[in-house]
């Protein structure tokens, strides 16, 4: 064995514990550090002889640490971004330690744990028993894997299989929604179909949400053509939301796969002030969920669900003389993309059984009063206008006078420069704007208010 290898195992417990001491005192920091990080481009050559993990801990805490973003606190409000709750924090280090592969069963509780964790997610999002699922990397993989269902269901109803015969066996693909996210563009590109096959339904008079009448529209149009509809559970920019029954009930009149994206909507269901904006969410064929979102595991975390396990078995099957083929609780090896997988679902099980639904519901509901505390001081500080009602956790605004792109942007790098905070810029209706997401568990009433005071400060000191 290599030497300096011999001498971490020799000292591993105590080199762990100087490891959990540089954790220890990063998270009691993050409400003090500057939220953006500071990007580097220095590229150091690799190392010839090691310098074993306490030289390789002090090294990263030297060179690296330093410029990381505070994303795991409290105000870093770009994107979508949540945090590691304690109890999610504990299962990702122990998914480390045990270095599970959970693609196959026979040797290890492991797959069990991760179908008790998608039960467990299934019961609290509103899903039914009809609904399997499987943990995968984020949106991008879960919108993948659904839309890859869809593809196989659209091969069964034309009697060919793609899975077999390959996506030219399909023709054009007609895919229908309002307010795709980017990465449903993504996944369709990767599955054969194009990103062009995307056919764009008109909104509902400034939202987000689709005219359902418009929807129906379209599909009569395809006379008979089977399509595939990607509905939304709260998109990026306002968090709106598709109606979902209605939606789901135009399948008695026209053929399609009902694939509903709801990457952090689908946490809606936890409040029961906003849980009628999920209604209708188990009628869908396929569900993408992000998990390193509102649910606050580490990254990388997602699941997916569907109706129709047997044709997610045809797409991902990866039989051979060691794997065995898919029986009838089939291995995850025969359910996702990947062969290899971590145990994503042990963090996600470890906040589940910690906090319960009540404590993720505690989450979700001080979320989005601290979006409706922080878009009303917005409103009123006459500094910035709202784009569209805070409808969940999401504030969507632009600067009251002069919102040029040039300007957003400048507001957004003050916001970065003054430590305080970290928004995201967008477009919303033509208007540039920004994006304020709350999805952190530690985020409070004091945090919103500090967020508040550093865009009104940033939008005064903009030319």
């Amino acid at each position: 064995m290599d030497p300096v290898l011999a001498g971490d195992l020799a000292d591993l417990p105590a080199a762990l514990e100087a490891v959990r001491v540089e954790a220890t005192r990063i998270l009691a920091d993050l409400d003090h550090r500057p939220v953006a990080g500071t990007p580097r481009a220095e590229v150091a050559p690799l190392p010839h002889a090691g310098v074993g993990l306490r030289g390789a801990l002090a090294e990263f805490i030297r060179r690296w640490e330093p410029g990381f973003s505070a994303s795991a606190g409290p105000r870093y409000l770009g994107f979508v971004t949540g945090g590691a709750t304690p109890a999610a924090l504990a299962g990702d280090w122990l998914t480390g330690v045990l270095d599970q592969n959970v693609a196959a069963g026979g040797e290890s509780a492991a797959p069990d744990l991760e179908r008790e964790t998608v039960a467990w997610l299934r019961e609290l999002l509103g899903l039914g028993e009809a609904h399997s699922g499987a943990f995968v990397t984020g949106a991008t993989m879960s919108n993948v894997t659904g839309l890859a269902i869809a593809r196989e269901w659209l091969g069964e109803v034309a009697g060919v299989s793609v899975a077999r015969q390959g996506v030219a066996a399909l023709g054009p693909v007609p895919v229908l929604s309002a307010t795709p996210h980017s990465s449903v563009y993504k996944a369709l590109s990767m599955l054969g179909i194009g990103r062009d096959a995307v056919r764009l339904v008109p909104t509902l008079p400034d939202r987000e949400a689709v005219d359902v009448s418009r929807l129906a529209a379209e599909l009569a149009s395809l006379e008979g053509r089977p399509a595939v509809v990607v509905a939304n559970a709260g998109t990026v920019n306002t968090v709106d939301f598709d109606d979902l029954r209605a939606v789901a009930e135009l399948r008695a009149r026209y053929p399609f796969w009902l694939h509903v994206d709801a990457a952090f909507g689908a946490f809606a269901a936890l409040s029961p002030e906003h849980a009628h904006l999920v209604a209708g969410l188990a009628e869908a064929d396929s569900v993408c969920v992000d998990l390193h979102k509102w649910l606050n595991v580490p990254y990388d975390a997602a699941v997916q669900f569907t109706r129709r396990r047997d044709l997610q078995v045809r797409v991902f099957s990866s039989s051979s003389a060691y794997l065995g083929a898919p029986g009838a609780e089939p291995d995850f090896v025969h359910l996702t993309p990947e062969s290899s997988r971590r145990l994503r679902a042990l963090a996600a099980w470890f906040t589940l059984a910690a906090y319960g639904r009540e404590g993720h519901r505690e989450i979700v509901e001080r979320d989005t009063a601290l979006a409706r505390r922080l878009g009303e001081r917005l409103a009123a500080s006459g500094a910035v206008r709202l784009l569209a009602p805070v409808r969940l956790n999401v504030v969507c605004c632009t600067l009251a006078e002069d919102p040029t792109e040039r300007r957003v942007a400048a507001v957004v790098r003050e916001v970065a420069r003054s430590g305080a905070a970290f928004v995201t810029p967008t477009v919303y209706s033509g208007q540039h704007a920004l994006r304020v997401a709350f999805s952190n568990w530690r985020t409070t009433e004091p945090d919103a208010d500090r967020v508040a005071a550093a865009i009104e400060r940033a939008c005064s000191t903009v030319s």
